[in-house]
């Protein structure tokens, strides 16, 4: 949710939000690096970076491999989220959705797991005897996600609205079900509305487009999820602190830079052979790793691996020279040009100077491309740097750093707009609220306009 959208774009069909806005205090928050649900969340709730949980993004290699790739789950987190800190001291916590989500943790109260559960799983939930009578409250069945990057945009809108409305109706279920100290409850449609949709809602959008139905798709979600949220809300007393927040904003996507296209074409990645069929994930793709330099990964932002001897089983750079080889990169990066003759304008960021430990396996360098609206391909096979579309699916949005919060009740002073806050410090805060502690390693600071 970008904070244009809530407080402004859409807040003439969402006049619950517009009546919660005007108790509230509320305004830009700041997100990680990256920009991305998996890890944000996770700092969201735990008050620790990205390096220090060992979380970069949706999918990561193992140590010790070229192709062999892993999707974070809640068990690899390496300190307690709020919901674990609050359940070791006996109180009670609902928690529906948060990612990384599945499987899901056992909690003092009940875990509903999130978007990356598998289509047909039956363990969503914990503890795993309240799965019938949590689906009975969703309607008779529990939707985790929709498959959004796809052309069949009618179906894509009629289940976001059936995904919405199931999991509120399990929300308000489990709401009046006791007195919980933490609820928490994430909402993967708006993301899933942004990506889908974007070039409908945003005549700035390089495709946009004008189309009777999608054009005033939006408009029709965000009034839904405001009588959603009202439905919930009307059963919240005042004494109860209320937080929306989002995880990051969206933006209107501007095409896909290629980055292994790119690392081939300058010597740092070399192939066996022709090059292959477009859209080869680079895991697939016959690279010859004795020759080798750096691969990327792709997404919203291109990770970028160098093969370092004694690190890698093939590998071809000494531990020395990594400081050299970032200095080129970045230099070289800093020189592409798009097709049309605008700069790509990199913004390059190294693991080891903005986290405070570095756990998993982090990228040697993190590049964002044209002010983050150009995604980073890490398939490959096109034969150009440059592709107008995401290359997993169409796609309409990226990400941006700036993600929205909006907080009342519970004592909170009715400020309105207020200073922008990090999603570091959220954490730390909540815990305060509920008269915890805050352990150590939280690198957040309890943010006492809220408290």
């Amino acid at each position: 949710m970008p904070p244009n959208f809530l407080f402004d774009r859409f807040l003439p069909v969402m006049p619950r939000m517009r009546e919660f806005l005007g108790k509230a205090q509320f305004g830009v928050l700041r997100t990680i690096d990256p920009p991305i649900t998996v890890p944000a969340w996770a700092v969201f709730f735990t008050g620790v970076d990205p390096g220090t949980l060992g979380i970069y993004g949706f999918r990561h290699r193992r140590a010790g491999s070229y192709n062999d790739t892993y999707t974070p789950t809640p068990q690899m987190i390496p300190v307690p989220p709020v919901w674990e800190t609050l359940s070791r001291s006996g109180r009670r916590v609902a928690v529906i959705g948060m990612p990384p989500g599945y499987p899901p943790p056992t909690v003092n109260g009940v875990y509903v797991s999130d978007f990356l559960t598998p289509e047909k799983a039956r363990d969503f939930a914990t503890p795993i005897s309240r799965v019938p009578e949590l689906e009975q409250a969703a309607g008779g069945s529990y939707r985790f996600d929709i498959t959004f990057r796809a052309e069949d945009r009618e179906r894509i809108a009629t289940e976001l609205f059936d995904m919405t409305r199931r999991r509120w109706a399990m929300a308000r279920h489990l709401w009046a079900q006791e007195k919980w100290d933490l609820f928490a409850l994430h909402e993967i449609g708006p993301d899933r509305l942004h990506h889908a949709f974007w070039k409908y809602i945003d005549p700035a959008h390089p495709k946009y487009e004008e189309h009777p139905v999608f054009s005033g798709l939006a408009d029709r979600y965000y009034s839904m999820l405001d009588q959603e949220i009202g439905q919930l809300l009307d059963h919240v007393g005042d004494e109860v602190t209320v937080l929306f927040a989002s995880d990051h904003g969206s933006q209107a996507m501007d095409g896909c830079f290629c980055i292994n296209e790119w690392l081939a074409d300058n010597g740092y990645l070399t192939l066996r052979g022709a090059r292959p069929p477009a859209g080869t994930q680079i895991e697939k793709a016959s690279v010859d790793w004795s020759k080798t330099k750096v691969w990327g990964a792709g997404g919203y932002y291109a990770r970028l691996f160098f093969n370092i001897q004694g690190r890698e089983p093939e590998g071809t750079v000494p531990p020395m020279d990594v400081p050299e080889l970032t200095r080129t990169l970045t230099e070289q990066l800093s020189q592409v040009r798009r097709e049309d003759g605008r700069p790509l304008n990199p913004i390059v960021r190294d693991p080891r100077t903005i986290y405070r430990q570095l756990r998993g396996d982090p990228p040697d360098l993190m590049v964002y491309f044209g002010d983050l609206r150009c995604r980073s391909a890490g398939t490959l096979g096109y034969g150009k740097w440059f592709i107008s579309d995401n290359d997993t699916g169409p796609d309409d949005s990226v990400h941006t750093f700036e993600g929205i919060y909006a907080v009342a009740g519970g004592g909170v002073a009715p400020r309105g707009p207020s200073p922008e806050r990090s999603i570091l410090d959220v954490s730390s805060t909540l815990l305060t609220m509920l008269e915890q502690p805050v352990p150590t390693h939280n690198q957040g600071r309890p943010i006492t306009d809220w408290i």
